[in-house]
This record gives C-alpha cells, structure tokens and sequence, in this order.
C-alpha cells in the first residue's frame, strides 16, 4: 500500500488526508508543532494515519505533500524526500510571508521555490488553486460532464504523471501546464485561482494569465 508523506496538517493538508485515507493510502502527517498536537486529526483519521515529525513523514512517504506557509518552505526536508514526487500546495501571501522579491518581479515560482530548496527531488504543484473544503467534496467519477480539473506543472513527467493518477482518484481532471517555469499561471489572483471550471476552461483561463499583478 503507499504511503503519503503530508508535511503540514492545516486545510489543506488535513483534506488530503482525509480523501486519501478514504481512498484506501496510509498516511504519516506532520505539523511544525509536534507530533503529540495531531491527536485529534489522527483519532478522525482512523488506523491509516499516524502523526509523526515532518522528517518522518517525508522518509516515510513513497511520495510527499507539502502544505506549509510558503515562509517556511525552507524548513522542509531535503535529505528524506530525495528522489520522490513532492506535492506542492504552496501560495504566495506577501501579507503573511513578508515580500519575496523574485516573485513580486515575476523571476519565479513558489514552486520553483520548494524544487530550488530541494535539488534531489521531483516537484510538481497540485491543490493549489482549489478551496480546502472543495478537495473532498468537488470530486466526481472520471467521464462526469463538466468534471472539475486542477493543474499542476513539474519540470519532471513522472511526477506530473503522478498528480493526474492522484487527482483523478481524488475526482478531478487534470490540466498540465508545463515546467514549473510556467505554474505562475495558476498562482494567487490569476483568472484560474480558486474558481470552479472544467478542462476547457481552465485551459483558457491559464492562457488568460499575466506574469505579474
């Protein structure tokens, strides 16, 4: 069975956790507070989940989801997820992370950020353009009309391949934009971000996006 590293178990990660336990994934859930403050996730999570340090969750993980405030991304661990598929949640709120000058003058991604900070991984973006409460809800069987999509992007296949099989479990379609390079486009305030749309559009929404605001 796999296993999902979830390196912080706010909204989102804490959603993730919930579909994926559901969908039949262990899970090793982490917070920057400390094992013994999961308690409560964990006891709701059931016997496929189990709390643990952010190192023990990313070597515990066939692969990683990373859902922490982008300030702090430089806390994840490089040396345990070495080689495996990072998920990459991650958006750029100057208000909470302070200003970050190469994203203010759109010379990088937040995900390009976290693939930067972990050289030895596969970074691809996912869950990031999706309302926390939408991750469990929203989904629908491959094939429903209308289906809703989310897009990632990777500078590596196998990881974007990844993220579709996970989405589609999840009830999502995915659109791939490209290398990490380009996953501005579905970033905080662009036309994609946080709305419900299908394939098509979010295909024109994702063309629809500026470099900087």
């Amino acid at each position: 069975m796999t296993t999902i590293g979830i390196i912080g178990a706010g909204h989102i990660g804490s959603q993730v956790a919930r579909k994926a336990v559901e969908l039949g994934y262990d899970v090793v859930i982490s917070n920057s507070r400390g094992p013994e403050t999961l308690g409560e996730l964990v006891a709701e999570l059931g016997p496929r989940a189990r709390a643990a340090t952010a190192a023990e969750a990313a070597a515990a993980g066939d692969f990683a989801v990373v859902t922490v405030p982008l300030k702090n991304y430089r806390d994840i661990p490089a040396q345990q997820l070495e080689g495996k598929v990072v998920i990459d949640t991650n958006n750029y709120y100057w208000e909470r992370d302070g200003r970050i000058p190469e994203l203010d003058n759109g010379e990088a991604t937040t995900s390009g950020l976290l693939q930067k900070h972990l050289p030895t991984s596969k970074v691809a973006k996912g869950f990031n353009h999706i309302m926390a409460k939408e991750i469990t809800s929203d989904g629908t069987p491959a094939g429903t009309p209308n289906r809703r999509a989310l897009a990632t992007a990777s500078d590596f296949p196998e990881a974007a391949e990844l993220v579709t099989r996970l989405y589609d479990e999840f009830g999502f379609d995915t659109v791939n934009i490209g290398p990490l390079e380009d996953s501005w486009r579905v970033e905080r305030d662009r036309p994609a971000y946080v709305i419900r749309q299908n394939a098509e559009e979010l295909r024109e929404n994702l063309a629809k996006a500026s470099r900087t605001i």
